[in-house]
């Protein structure tokens, strides 16, 4: 039996440094966007992102994307 990964969703999360603790340690907060095309290529979402970033006050620590698959039998 072989599995196959059907891709369902997309999310693209950036993470910002808003500051930081009381131990110098920096705070990250994320911002979420979904609707994502799965089919999207990786370069494309991160282009997107570094764009968006450009837009935000804070500074820009991390890039994820989040990918929901199906997993069928074929």
């Amino acid at each position: 039996m072989a599995v196959q990964a059907v891709p369902l969703a997309s999310v693209l999360v950036a993470r910002f440094v808003t500051g930081t603790d009381a131990e110098g340690n920096p705070i990250l907060r994320a911002r979420r966007w979904s609707k994502v095309k799965p089919a999207a290529p990786d370069q494309g979402v991160y282009n997107a992102a570094q764009a968006m970033a450009g837009l935000q006050v804070h500074t820009l620590a991390a890039i994820e994307r989040q990918l929901t698959s199906e997993l069928i039998e074929v």
